[in-house]
């Protein structure tokens, strides 16, 4: 091992950060180090990085340090005492949910799972919203079927993949302007025919876009599949507030018992670009914010009413892909505080178990 290798690597012992290594490469003076970060937030990863070339610059100057810092993705406490049907492959589900339609939930999945590929983790989307499916048109991949891949002797589904996510919807399956009219039963199967007979692979994240309300789609992933935690999307108008709260009380059940990882607040304001330093509150103002604070729950942000936001989404471009936008700023400072938050549940909370609905009209529920 060269000199200057052990110089760095005794120098990152020095800090206290060796195990936080992934990998060393030196070239002539030069020191390419690979770094997994503590925390997946992007403060404590800008902090990690100045800590680094402060501590290079002072005790190795000939040194030209080239720095690599990834988050790694949280993983439940112990993934071996997982009750239930998890997913091989999949570390973290989370599910996103409204308490009532028109609020955005699913532009806000859709860059969710943007913010949280640029951020470098592999993610799923699950449009799990099997009346009203809209995740092909968001991610411009309207047409497309999965196609089928051998996986162990069976024979499984491979998602699509678009910006570097992986997608499944019912949409793939039915036309455009074919309505899915199905009894609860039949919705269930199909929704559990994309869950596991599908091939996702090793992803840091699956997200599950809900539909809005609670109702048998909702029962059924509980059942079916162990979720790490839940995202309550809001606007501030009062309508929806009573649902949110209705939402959340869902999650906390004993029956349901899975941890909300926090609450948005979309469609928080509008500011005219030819006024840019004004708010105008349209459908009321913290609302959500107020919510989370009587539920105890995380409030993760708020998201304005953006012309762009809503052109992205109708052609096929999810907005937080704007590069050094305001957009994608917001969607991908959000997006920190669900890994944070989630972060949090996994340190202190057991796994979640999928759960057996025993009596489907009283919501009543036994773990496994």
């Amino acid at each position: 091992m060269s000199t200057l290798k052990n110089q760095a690597i005794a120098l990152l012992e020095e800090l206290g950060i060796e195990k936080w290594m992934k990998n060393i490469q030196v070239m002539g003076d030069e020191v390419i180090l690979d770094i997994v970060s503590h925390s997946p937030a992007m403060h404590e990863r800008k902090r990690l990085e100045q800590a680094l070339k402060a501590a290079f610059a002072e005790q190795l100057p000939q040194v030209n340090l080239k720095l690599n810092i990834s988050a790694e993705a949280p993983k439940p406490q112990d993934p071996n005492q997982i009750r239930g049907n998890d997913i091989p492959g999949v570390k973290n589900i989370i599910a996103i949910s409204s308490g009532k339609g028109g609020v955005g939930k699913s532009t806000v999945s859709a860059n969710l799972a943007i913010s949280l590929q640029k951020m470098g983790f592999k993610v799923g989307l699950l449009d799990a919203d099997i009346y009203g499916p809209s995740m092909p048109t968001m991610f411009d991949v309207e047409g497309a079927q999965p196609h089928s891949v051998q996986v162990d002797g069976k024979s499984k589904m491979k998602p699509i993949e678009s910006y570097g996510v992986k997608l499944l919807s019912i949409g793939f399956f039915a036309g455009t302007d074919q309505a899915v009219v199905w009894r609860g039963p039949m919705a269930s199967k199909a929704l559990q025919q994309m869950i596991r007979d599908a091939h996702w692979g090793e992803l840091d994240f699956l997200l599950v876009d809900l539909p809005p309300g609670t109702g048998d789609i909702h029962l059924s992933i509980v059942q079916q599949i162990p979720i790490t935690g839940a995202v309550i999307v809001s606007t501030p108008q009062h309508i929806a507030l009573a649902d949110a709260r209705k939402g959340v009380s869902m999650f906390k059940m004993d029956a349901i018992n899975v941890p909300v990882l926090g609450i948005i607040e979309n469609m928080a304001y509008f500011t005219p670009a030819e006024l840019p330093e004004n708010k105008y509150y349209i459908f009321g103002q913290n609302g959500a914010k107020e919510l989370s604070e009587k539920l105890d729950v995380p409030f993760l942000g708020e998201i304005p009413l953006v012309q762009s936001i809503r052109e992205a989404a109708d052609v096929g471009r999810p907005a937080a892909l704007q590069e050094n936008s305001a957009v994608s700023a917001v969607y991908e400072k959000i997006t920190q505080n669900i890994v944070v938050s989630l972060v949090e549940r996994n340190d202190t909370l057991p796994p979640t178990e999928a759960v057996r609905i025993t009596n489907m009209a009283g919501c009543a529920a036994v773990k496994k």
